[in-house]
C-alpha cells in the first residue's frame, strides 16, 4: 500500500486508532475538504483576470450570467448558463465574423481560474493564427454560457476555460470546453472536454496541445463533441498544422 500511495494523492490505507482514523488522516481530510469548499465560494478576481490578459497582449471584456449572486448561481444552475441582459447587450457591439472566441469563467472553483486559465490561454494563443474575439471573462457562469456568448459574438468555435467542481485532493482543477457552431441549447455532446488541468494533472503543454488539435480538427471537419475524437503528444512532438491561417 506504500508503495501504491506514490502513485495516487488518493486516500489509500490510512490506518486506525481504535475505530476511527489517525489523527493525521483525519486532520488531513477535513483540511481538504476546507479547501475545496473555499474553491466553491472564492470570488472571482476579475481585474486581476483583466491586468493579466492585458499583460499578454489580450482584449478582454467583462461579463455576468443571470445568476445575481453565489447563492442563487450555486442553487440555480439554469440561470449560469445564460448572460444577463446588460451583458448580452454589450457583448452585441463586439459581433463580427470570428474564428475563435475564448471565455473564462469561475465555474465551481475561481481558484483553478486564478491559477491556470491565463498561463493555458496564453500558450494556445502563441500556436494558433486565428481571427479572435477578446476574451470574454464571466462571473457566476456555466459552461454552456459559452454557447451564448460565441452566438452572440459570431465565432465559429468557443472555448469556455472554467474552475470545476473541486475534490478532496483538487481545488484548482480547470476544465476546457470546446463547441462547433456555438448556439443556445446545444448538448454537452456537441462538445469535447479536456479536464483536470493543474500542476499535479494534465500539464499546459499537453492540455494546449490537445485543445489545437480539437479546434483544427473541428474547423476542419465541421463538428465538435462525440464526432471528434482527441490527439495526443505535446507542442513540438510534430505539429506540422498548429498554425492554421484565417479564410475568414
Amino acid at each position: 500500500m506504500a508503495r501504491l500511495r506514490e502513485y495516487t494523492p488518493a486516500r489509500v490505507e490510512l490506518g486506525r486508532a481504535g475505530l476511527s482514523l489517525p489523527t493525521r488522516a483525519l486532520l488531513e481530510f477535513q483540511l481538504a475538504h476546507a479547501k475545496a469548499r473555499d474553491a466553491v465560494h472564492l470570488p472571482l478576481a476579475i481585474q486581476s483576470l483583466v491586468l493579466e490578459l492585458k499583460q499578454k497582449g489580450m482584449e478582454s471584456i467583462t461579463l455576468a450570467s443571470a445568476a445575481r449572486n453565489r447563492d442563487e448561481y450555486l442553487k440555480r444552475p439554469d440561470l449560469g448558463r445564460r448572460l444577463s441582459d446588460e451583458s448580452r447587450e454589450r457583448l452585441s457591439a463586439l459581433r463580427d465574423e470570428y474564428d475563435a472566441a475564448f471565455v473564462i469563467a469561475d465555474g465551481l472553483s475561481a481558484l483553478a481560474v486564478h491559477r491556470h486559465a491565463v498561463p493555458l490561454l496564453d500558450l494556445v494563443l502563441s500556436n494558433l493564427d486565428w481571427r479572435i474575439a477578446p476574451v470574454a471573462i464571466i462571473e457566476q457562469g456555466r459552461v454552456a454560457i459559452g454557447d451564448e456568448i460565441g452566438e452572440v459574438l459570431g465565432s465559429r468555435v468557443v472555448v469556455v476555460l472554467i474552475g470545476e467542481r473541486p475534490g478532496l485532493s483538487s481545488p484548482d482543477s480547470l476544465g476546457a470546453y470546446l463547441t462547433w457552431q456555438p448556439r443556445r441549447g446545444r448538448t454537452d455532446a456537441e462538445r469535447n472536454c479536456i479536464s483536470n488541468i493543474r500542476a499535479e494533472g494534465l500539464s499546459y503543454a499537453a492540455a494546449a496541445h490537445k485543445l489545437l488539435f480539437l479546434m483544427n480538427e473541428a474547423r476542419r471537419l465541421k463538428l465538435s463533441g462525440v464526432g471528434l475524437k482527441e490527439g495526443g503528444g505535446l507542442i513540438g512532438d510534430s505539429m506540422p498544422n498548429a498554425k492554421l491561417v484565417s479564410n475568414s
